[in-house]
């Protein structure tokens, strides 16, 4: 399941949202409720009981209100979904006045640690499609944080975006797996001892039978590491290769050479 923004309409209305004219009601509000109130509900139901839940009647019983009164404040859900991802992107934002001298590796470890909290937490995000993401201001925020934590460094802007995207979409489909594995648990019923053990007579003949020497060769326990600690061991490999380009870059090495594709794309031409 994909959630879609709408047509242009539909962001226009979320982008005044997000960036004016927030708890304005169109009409006569109810005493107590305001837009804040309403993208909170919002943000509850989700992560309580998914995407698929979420509807403006939903919230409304949530707040304990009538659906219609929801409507004085956000035209419909779409919007409401765009004020609602922007919201919880507030949860990134504790923590990085603390970071923000601790050098760019350090600032890029917490920047993906929040993610994964934040997409492990809230897993529905995961199923808004953010590949044209409309920015409020908490998701602008943390853009500017990772981008300043980069500042000063030997690359591109081009190439800094194009740091900052690996690095969202590694810890993205880390936690996509982790996910995936908690939904299957619970909707199977099946534990993973249970699961693996239905297939470990099978497996086993398979891998006496020399046909798959490699994975036969593993050791006992190779495939024991959890969620999280597959993406921290993952994490630290891709900001050894960030490191590694940084370097190259400091020592004189590793630029694109003129006219090649990277070239072109990092002066724009």
């Amino acid at each position: 399941m994909t959630a879609k923004n709408g047509a242009t309409g539909s962001l226009i209305r979320s982008l005044e949202l997000l960036w004016g004219g927030r708890g304005k009601p169109s009409r006569g509000p109810r005493p107590g409720l305001t837009l804040e109130r309403i993208v909170r509900a919002g943000v509850d139901v989700a992560d309580r009981e998914g995407l698929a839940a979420l509807s403006m009647r939903k919230v409304a019983v949530e707040l304990g209100v009538g659906t219609m009164s929801l409507y004085r404040y956000v035209p419909g859900k779409s919007e409401l979904l765009d004020l609602m991802v922007d919201h919880v992107y507030a949860r990134e934002r504790d923590g990085m006045a603390e970071h923000a001298g601790l050098g760019w590796r350090a600032c890029l470890e917490f920047v993906a640690e929040k993610s994964w909290l934040l997409y492990t937490g809230s897993p529905w995000l995961l199923q808004v499609n953010q590949a044209r993401p409309v920015l409020g201001p908490n998701s602008l925020a943390g853009l500017d944080f990772t981008l300043r934590a980069l500042d000063g460094l030997e690359l591109t802007g081009y190439e800094k975006v194009a740091v900052i995207q690996a690095l969202d979409h590694f810890v993205l489909g880390a936690a996509r797996t982790h996910v995936l594995q908690r939904q299957a648990v619970a909707r199977t019923g099946l534990s993973d001892e249970e699961f693996w053990g239905a297939q470990r007579p099978y497996l086993e003949r398979a891998l006496d039978s020399g046909g798959y020497p490699a994975t036969a060769a593993l050791p006992e326990g190779a495939f024991t590491q959890g969620g999280e600690e597959a993406m921290r061991f993952g994490l630290r490999a891709l900001l050894d290769g960030f490191q590694a380009l940084v370097d190259g870059r400091t020592n004189g090495a590793g630029r694109a050479a003129p006219g090649s594709v990277n070239s072109r794309a990092r002066t724009g031409s």
